[in-house]
């Protein structure tokens, strides 16, 4: 994860009281026998990890939101027995109800600290970055989880942060595949898969064919200014919804970059990080970082015309999330193309 990689080196995680998580109401364990043996065992590939299943998980763990949200979408999370917190940015329709009565098991946005972790007996671990299983940062690894029976699945490819860069839009459809399979629910994954690109080629469809908007992602600052490059999953994004990243130049997803480039880049609109909670603690509103932009980039034709949209950070980790927001951002910067 680009901002919590960043946060951990200056947070000491704690979990105290977390205590190892029973599934909602036990209704994962009700999972049928029939249901069980169809389909099964299963294998899947992550990480350069060969996983295999012999039945659906029941006593699922999730790191980052976007993990649960993705669970969510499946209609699995009777299968969920802990999450971490999440309380930086709006949850998606529906959704908040479902996660009050999933038992929190760490008070971060990060998976416990490893003793903790491994205390959970989970039977699956989904997060969507490689930063909640870095040893350096207290964290139970992918192999110790793996070998106590807790196999791990990292959406999105983020497994290094190298690879971190290489993120396309597909790698979400094929997590969302893969989960089908490990789940036993392929069906259900192929629906969502379909009506997901049936929104995504819809709003592509759109904007084809339009002047591209000059866009800056930024995350705010004064100085150097935290803002995203031109490889990963936000520029991968502006670029399906009908944008030019005015950082595409940069080969960095997020990044720090100085005062006199952000001046340079004269965008027209900017996509500002949201997220007023993090960690516990107040952080800048949307509204005040896209100001700290505006300041910077005064003669842009987005600061004369205060021209920005909140973008929520959990859109940008890996997840069902990621193919909303690109809608959300087509329809921002094009509207005319959603008229009629």
């Amino acid at each position: 994860m680009r901002r919590l990689a960043l946060l951990l080196s200056v947070l000491t995680l704690t979990a105290c009281g977390a205590q190892p998580a029973d599934p909602p109401d036990g209704a994962a364990a009700r999972t049928t026998e029939s249901r069980q043996a169809d389909g099964f065992p299963v294998t899947v590939e992550n990480c350069g990890r060969k996983l295999t299943f012999d039945k659906p998980p029941a006593k699922v763990v999730t790191g980052y939101h976007p993990a649960l949200e993705t669970l969510i979408a499946l209609g699995l999370q009777d299968h969920v027995a802990g999450r971490t917190n999440f309380t930086e940015t709006a949850f998606l329709p529906g959704q908040e109800e479902i996660y009050d009565k999933i038992p929190e098991i760490s008070p971060m946005i990060t998976l416990p600290q490893k003793e903790i972790m491994l205390a959970q007996g989970a039977d699956f671990v989904l997060d969507n970055s490689s930063t909640s299983f870095d040893p350096a940062g207290g964290f139970a690894t992918a192999e110790e989880l793996t070998a106590a029976g807790s196999p791990v699945y990292i959406l999105g490819g983020w497994c290094t942060p190298e690879q971190q860069l290489d993120y396309t839009i597909e790698d979400i459809f094929t997590d969302l595949r893969n989960l089908g399979a490990i789940f036993g629910v392929p069906d259900r994954a192929g629906k969502l898969i379909s009506e997901l690109r049936g929104k995504l080629d819809d709003a592509t469809k759109r904007v084809a064919g339009r002047p591209k908007v000059r866009v800056l992602a930024t995350d705010g600052g004064t100085g150097p200014v935290n803002a995203y490059g031109g490889s990963g999953l936000t520029n991968q994004m502006i670029e399906l919804a009908g944008g030019q990243n005015v950082l595409a130049d940069v080969k960095a997803d997020y990044t720090e970059v100085n005062v006199e480039k952000i001046a340079a880049t004269d965008p027209e609109a900017l996509l500002v990080s949201e997220y007023a909670v993090l960690m516990g603690e107040q952080k800048p509103s949307a509204p005040v970082k896209a100001a700290q932009t505006f300041a910077i980039a005064r003669n842009s034709a987005a600061a004369k015309d205060k021209r920005f949209l909140p973008l929520p950070a959990a859109a940008q980790h890996p997840g069902y999330r990621n193919l909303l927001a690109v809608v959300e951002i087509a329809r921002f910067l094009h509207p005319g193309a959603f008229t009629g």
